[in-house]
């Protein structure tokens, strides 16, 4: 075991001022009534690291959670493996800066237990600083922070029909007295939703063609709580902690159908129905402590924390085949019991540095996780797979991270940044008795520089070294079938994935920005398709695809062009947000040495987005929102064949009086989500496609009481200033 290195930090910052002028004349006094200006942010700010989805007191959060408005955040995408996506890139999701331990499709459950009203932003960083523990881009969920005397807070009630018909309320209570804070969040969710899925699969070994068409039903019971206490100490220092809880209990039916034939070999075709069901919980906890010297500029900031999360699953499938022997029928169960704990200390510490105005910003973390996953399969005709195995994956994962930042001749801003990073880790199986332990370390360098023309003009350049880490159920090599009738597996030899990222950003007039970036790798590791034999127990050999995750080598180039602008009307009533981007790919290296297809040698595509929001319409407390977006999901040795459609269309009606909304939201309504992508190997290729649930209605109700008013940004002005636009 190595000697792990506990980091310290420290970070700068500018403090932001205000300025009260006051008016008299000499012969009488004049009572002035109170005026309050609003100054409303734009929907989407570009800034020189990250755009920035402002979606307080938007429309667009009625009746959504968190997941929700993720799909309509700028330069964002969700695949059809509830993978989010920047700019087509894997990202790193944060939530008010402390890193979430989930990914895919515990992400996703977890982010719909986070009601949407809670939202204040959403910050997508491109080009994050080394503070940050991600591969790629980040993705920030602040929430609203409030802190007025009383109690205050709101309930929502949501209704929404899709195939299926959907439920979901909410609670939000917040209690500020003095020096303390106190928030509790409750909901529960009762949600239902169909999806249709059909693969067409051709194998190069014999020119076989197989076809699946598969439609699967799932209900899902999802309570969650969290809690937030916080105390102010004195005017510096502030201690708190952060609860969390949520559970999903679901159940799942899917029926498949599928026929296979080719030149050489005999027609093959299978019914096959599946049956689960499954409890997973997360509790997670955070204690806080921050030191903020508002004199000083100078901020120390320490979390300890830990996560838990826990899932039993059962599968169980039964499957009628048909082939030139005549008719069997097989049954296959998989019992999966996951355990996953987490552990870390994180600290931060910034402060300026002289009379320059540069600031110094350093700190680490150290982070372990213990995961273990039981599989167990049993039924009358197992094939050629292990009955029994326990998965364990260990790792220790510490980081040291610093950045300096400085502005020259009030126009040139600076950020120069080093992150390093050791891994430590450990993976097994019981029952086969294979493992791996490893262990590598990495620096990643970052930069950023800004150049101000004018306050109307500037231009800003970024780099950063980024490392892609498998997650640890991709390692695991436990071959177990999917109710499509293929098998997946992990893979124990998977390695990280490096890339460097450039990119340029032009500002104009404030209103309008064209970005260009680049991405270089010479490695990536995406999901394989393996066209193999399995035995069955009576002797008899099929042939099945198992899909797996792969490393491949070779050297990819990204190139992205993106033009966007935010603009008002109407007095500010009226925002339009638009963006254009273009996307190229040059994949020939990395197909030539794979043998995979030259029809991906080349990808280009354009992608389509905009938000559209009025509010109080005809002075009527009546704020619509609309959102389109047309994308497509290339992924690597996956390539989009059509782009998709998404669009949502939400009035909000308010009484103030009351304190009460109403809203009304069409998701889709116009054309239903469909996914649809070639995958390619050296063995073969599958075509994918996928109708998305994702369309209809919902009506929402919400109360409210106490004072709503909420803080512009939870971040202290050093943290919102300093660091080159953090």
């Amino acid at each position: 075991m190595k000697t792990i290195l506990i980091p310290i930090a420290l970070l700068a910052g500018i403090l932001t001022f205000s300025q009260t002028k006051t008016d008299s004349t000499a012969s009488k006094e004049k009572a002035i009534e109170g005026v309050t200006v609003t100054v409303k942010k734009p929907t989407v700010e570009s800034k020189v690291d990250r755009t920035v989805f402002n979606v307080a007191n938007s429309s667009i959060l009625a009746g959504n959670t968190t997941w929700d408005v993720l799909r309509m955040t700028p330069l964002l995408s969700i695949d059809n493996n509830d993978a989010i996506k920047a700019e087509g890139e894997s990202v790193t999701v944060y939530i008010n800066d402390r890193k979430s331990v989930f990914t895919g499709k515990e992400l996703k459950e977890y982010l719909k237990t986070i009601p949407a009203d809670n939202l204040m932003k959403i910050e997508v960083i491109t080009s994050p600083s080394s503070r940050y523990e991600a591969a790629g881009s980040v993705i920030n969920i602040v929430l609203k922070k409030r802190d007025d005397e009383g109690l205050k807070g709101s309930a929502t009630l949501n209704n929404r029909q899709n195939t299926k018909n959907s439920q979901y309320a909410n609670v939000n209570l917040n209690y500020h007295k003095k020096s303390f804070t106190q928030t509790l969040i409750g909901g529960y969710g009762d949600n239902t939703n169909v999806q249709k899925n059909s693969s067409i699969s051709t194998a190069y070994i014999d020119n076989s063609v197989q076809q699946i068409d598969s439609r699967s039903i799932s209900r899902s019971k999802s309570p969650s709580v969290s809690s937030t206490s916080e105390m102010e100490l004195n005017g510096k220092n502030t201690l708190g902690l952060i609860l969390e809880y949520y559970q999903s209990d679901y159940r799942n039916e899917s029926e498949a159908s599928s026929f296979k034939t080719g030149p050489s070999t005999p027609a093959v075709a299978y019914l096959q129905n599946q049956n689960a069901s499954g409890l997973n919980r997360n509790f997670g906890t955070n204690v806080f402590y921050k030191y903020y010297d508002k004199e000083k500029n100078r901020i120390l900031d320490v979390n300890l924390g830990s996560n838990y999360y826990g899932e039993n699953e059962n599968n169980f499938f039964l499957k009628n085949i048909t082939d030139q022997t005549g008719s069997s029928v097989n049954t296959t169960g998989v019992l999966t019991d996951t355990e996953n704990r987490n552990y870390y200390l994180k600290i931060d510490y910034t402060q300026p540095l002289g009379q320059s105005g540069a600031t110094f910003e350093a700190g680490g973390k150290i982070n372990f996780n213990n995961n273990v996953i039981p599989n167990t399969i049993y039924g009358n005709n197992l094939d050629d797979l292990s009955h029994h195995d326990i998965f364990h994956y260990e790792d220790n994962l510490s980081a040291l991270y610093a950045n300096y930042s400085r502005t020259f001749f009030k126009k040139l801003e600076t950020r120069v940044g080093l992150r390093y990073e050791y891994i430590d880790f450990r993976i097994r199986q019981e029952v086969s008795g294979r493992s791996r332990r490893d262990s590598y370390g990495a620096l990643l360098p970052n930069l950023l520089v800004k150049y101000s023309f004018s306050d109307r003009y500037d231009l800003s350049l970024t780099y950063n070294r980024n490392l892609w880490r498998p997650w640890y159920s991709e390692f695991n090599p436990f071959m177990i079938p999917n109710n499509d009738g293929f098998y997946s597996r992990g893979n124990m030899d998977l390695e990280p994935n490096p890339s460097d990222r450039i990119s340029m950003k032009l500002g104009i007039l404030k209103k309008y920005f064209l970005s260009a970036r680049y991405l270089y790798t010479d490695q990536d590791y995406w999901t394989n398709n393996i066209y193999t034999t399995i035995k069955a127990e009576n002797g008899q050999v099929r042939n099945t695809i198992i899909t797996e995750e792969s490393n491949f080598s070779g050297k990819v180039h990204k190139y992205y062009l993106f033009a966007n602008t935010n603009q008002t009307f109407f007095k500010n009533k009226f925002t339009v947000n638009l963006g254009l981007g273009w996307y190229f790919i040059n994949n020939t290296d990395f197909n030539t040495r794979n043998g995979l297809s030259p029809e991906t040698n080349h990808i280009n595509y354009l992608s389509v987005s905009g938000n559209f929001s009025y509010t109080n319409l005809f002075n009527k407390n009546i704020n619509l929102n609309a959102w389109v977006e047309v994308s497509n999901q290339n992924n690597g040795n996956s390539y989009t064949n059509k782009p998709n459609v998404f669009h949502n269309i939400s009035a909000t009606k308010i009484f103030p009086k009351t304190q009460m909304e109403v809203s009304l939201q069409l998701m889709n309504i116009f054309q239903r989500p469909n996914y649809d992508a070639t995958t390619y190997s050296a063995t073969g290729m599958i075509r994918r496609s996928s109708q998305w649930d994702w369309y209809g209605a919902s009506l929402s109700f919400v109360k409210r009481f106490g004072n709503q008013k909420v803080k512009a940004n939870i971040k202290t002005d050093v943290e919102k200033d300093g660091g080159g636009g953090k």
